[in-house]
């Protein structure tokens, strides 16, 4: 558990051909403070999960694993994405215009446009 958020432990593996390209987890920046050593700004504001998400010093474990990718020159084209949680929006965007090709999540999220843009944008996604 690598999850340095209050609210929420995710975490996300890339994966193609049978083999991890990169791992994410929520969490603040590199070279950051995290929320588990100042407290959780959304908890002290008390804004209601899945909303204003500009109001988080963490990164989601999904853009953590594609800026892994990024920073390390590994394509990740037509690869599969596990989720703890279902994307939400954002991280939705980002994944579409990856390349992901497949999402595979443990536990849903209620985000409606995510699910829609997922599905307009032809990315296979599945619960366990």
């Amino acid at each position: 558990r690598r999850s340095t958020c209050l609210r929420r432990s995710v975490g996300a593996v890339l994966v193609k051909d049978k083999r991890i390209l990169t791992t994410g987890y929520n969490g603040a920046p590199t070279g950051l403070r995290h929320c588990l050593d100042l407290g959780c700004l959304r908890e002290d504001s008390n804004v209601p999960s899945g909303e204003r998400h500009e109001l988080c010093r963490g990164l989601h474990a999904e853009q953590n694993a594609i800026i892994q990718a990024a920073m390390h020159g590994v394509g990740v084209q037509g690869a599969t994405l596990y989720c703890t949680n279902h994307p939400c929006v954002i991280c939705a965007k980002m994944i579409i215009n990856a390349g992901v090709a497949r999402i595979i999540f443990r536990n849903g999220y209620s985000d409606q446009l995510s699910e829609n843009m997922l599905q307009e944008a032809g990315i296979r996604v599945s619960q366990l």
